[in-house]
């Protein structure tokens, strides 16, 4: 299958769980109730029940972010908000948060829980987490749930999140990782590519990635399992205060994967 026919099934995917959000239709499988034990119930009574059951995610990004007020964040694959509504209740009226999502449908709908949660310091952006239409060094946290596993360039997610990041940011994200020694194909034995096993890294290219785009301090922590030797896993990593991103045209686009 070729990276535009794999973009499309994405995006019909995650658009169609838009429609029906509160089927409890889940990225992970084996998760049934994909919140539970991984949002706490005060997080979730504090969001319109059309956020937390559009949320397709593996785990909880924000349980590592560790947000401080004040802060900008960007959420790769925002969906139906969530993560953003729960990121702009931590850092405040004083902070910003971003939600990149590539279907209209899912911005449709966060944009709703947004309005119905009241927060004021919300955008969602439309685009795709391989060419993040903000400036460089705009954001002190990227944060995303389940996301870049779908992804078609999985290196391209990682430089555009160094990009973004002011010097000193940092990453928490949740993501399906296999364990080094399961092959390519034996991970799509797994699970489908729309399902988010079959584009899953393993733990190695994962460390790669992002070294290879800058990243340094970076931590991996499985938390249980999603498939046969694969695993919903913290990912953190951090941009050297040191770093210079380079400055990149902003580019308008609908693409795939966030």
């Amino acid at each position: 299958m070729g990276e535009q026919e794999l973009r499309e099934q994405v995006r019909e995917r995650y658009a169609e769980a838009a429609v029906r959000a509160g089927s409890g239709v889940s990225c992970c499988p084996g998760s049934a109730d994909l919140t539970g034990g991984l949002y706490d119930e005060a997080e979730r009574s504090s969001l319109p029940p059309e956020a937390v059951s559009a949320s397709l995610g593996c785990g909880n990004p924000l349980a590592v972010a560790e947000l401080r007020e004040g802060e900008t964040v960007l959420d790769l694959g925002s969906g139906g908000g969530i993560d953003v509504l729960l990121s702009a209740k931590r850092v405040g009226p004083a902070g910003k948060v971003y939600g990149l999502d590539m279907t209209e449908e899912m911005l449709a709908l966060a944009l709703a829980n947004a309005e119905k949660a009241g927060a004021t310091n919300v955008d969602f952006l439309k685009g795709n987490i391989e060419s993040i239409p903000l400036p460089a060094n705009r954001v002190d946290v990227v944060i995303s749930n389940c996301v870049i596993n779908l992804s078609v360039d999985k290196p391209a997610v990682f430089a555009e999140m160094f990009r973004v990041l002011r010097p000193g940011g940092r990453i928490g994200i949740s993501d399906v990782v296999a364990e080094d020694h399961l092959t390519a194909a034996e991970r799509t034995e797994r699970g489908n590519y729309v399902g988010c096993i079959a584009g899953a890294l393993s733990f190695a290219e994962y460390r790669t990635g992002l070294a290879d785009a800058g990243f340094t301090d970076i931590e991996i922590t499985p938390t249980h399992e999603a498939a046969e030797n694969m695993h919903s896993a913290i990912v953190k990593a951090v941009k050297p205060r040191d770093a210079a991103a380079r400055e990149l045209p902003v580019v308008a686009n609908s693409g795939c994967c966030g």
